[in-house]
């Protein structure tokens, strides 16, 4: 068995079902820079490319889409997880914006704090202390 070697996480493509209200939520609310926006006209489709440290979220938008389960446990990726140096300065900024927040818990391997929000979709986040 051999290694792949990988160096970094490059992309994760997010596929929303309302680009106008998605687009404000990651690029306002979480503070996520632009690095490029396209419109394929023949796809009425958005891409919005979203610098996050050396990766990128690249924010989707077709037609149509049908819905996914994410909760309770559902099979596949579980959940984003974005890292804060101040959690509590996090969590009040999601709540002063009208975003529910579960309570703050502690990892028990790592004794890091973590709490939970959902984007607009309902793709669950994660916030993680430093």
């Amino acid at each position: 068995l051999s290694m792949l070697n990988f160096s970094s996480l490059h992309h994760i493509p997010i596929i929303c079902s309302d680009y106008e209200r998605s687009k404000p939520f990651y690029t306002q609310l979480l503070g996520l820079e632009i690095i490029s926006e396209f419109y394929r006209k023949e796809r009425d489709s958005y891409k919005l490319d979203l610098k996050i440290g050396d990766a990128q979220i690249e924010l989707f938008s077709f037609p149509n889409t049908p819905e996914r389960p994410s909760r309770p446990e559902a099979r596949g990726l579980r959940h984003l997880a974005f890292v804060t140096d101040d959690i509590d300065k996090a969590v009040k900024q999601l709540k002063e914006n009208n975003v529910e927040v579960e309570p703050i818990r502690i990892d028990e391997l790592t004794g890091k704090r973590f709490t939970f929000f959902a984007d607009p979709d309902h793709l669950p986040l994660e916030l993680y202390e430093k």
